[in-house]
C-alpha cells in the first residue's frame, strides 16, 4: 500500500497540538507586546506589524497557539532560517503571550472595495 509521506515538521505539528492542548498557558497580549518589540526583537525580522520584514507573515495568524508553539521551538524543519526557541530561552508563557500580541494585531489585508480610492476606481470603469 502506498501511504503518503508526512514531513518532520508536520509530525512536530501534530504532536506538539496533540501534547500542547491540554498544557497551553493562557497569553496576554499586553506582555505579548514586549516581549515581541523588546526582549526577544521578533520585530526585527517579522515587522512590528507581523506583516513584513525578512521573516514569515505573523499577520493574519493561521495557526493554533499550539501549532505555532511547536514551530518556533522546532522551526529547522522549515527553510525559513528561524532559530529554535526551546523553552529554555523562551518559557512556554512567554510564548503564549507573543501568540496572544500576535493574534491581537490588525490584518490589513483588505478588499478593493473597502479601499475608497480603489473602490472609487472600481465604480468608474463600470
Amino acid at each position: 500500500m502506498n501511504m503518503p509521506r508526512i514531513s518532520h515538521f508536520a509530525v512536530a505539528l501534530i504532536l506538539g497540538a496533540v501534547i500542547a492542548r491540554a498544557q497551553t498557558p493562557a497569553g496576554e497580549a499586553s506582555r505579548g507586546k514586549d516581549l515581541y518589540d523588546k526582549k526577544y526583537l521578533c520585530s526585527a525580522c517579522h515587522g512590528f506589524s507581523g506583516q513584513n520584514g525578512v521573516g514569515a507573515r505573523l499577520v493574519p495568524m493561521k495557526l493554533t497557539q499550539a501549532g505555532f508553539m511547536a514551530y518556533v521551538r522546532h522551526p529547522h524543519d522549515t527553510p525559513t532560517g528561524m532559530p529554535p526557541y526551546t523553552a529554555k530561552v523562551m518559557p512556554d508563557q512567554e510564548l503564549a503571550d507573543i501568540y496572544a500580541y500576535i493574534k491581537s494585531l490588525p490584518d490589513s489585508v483588505k478588499k478593493a472595495k473597502d479601499i475608497p480610492v480603489l473602490n472609487d476606481i472600481l465604480n468608474n470603469q463600470k
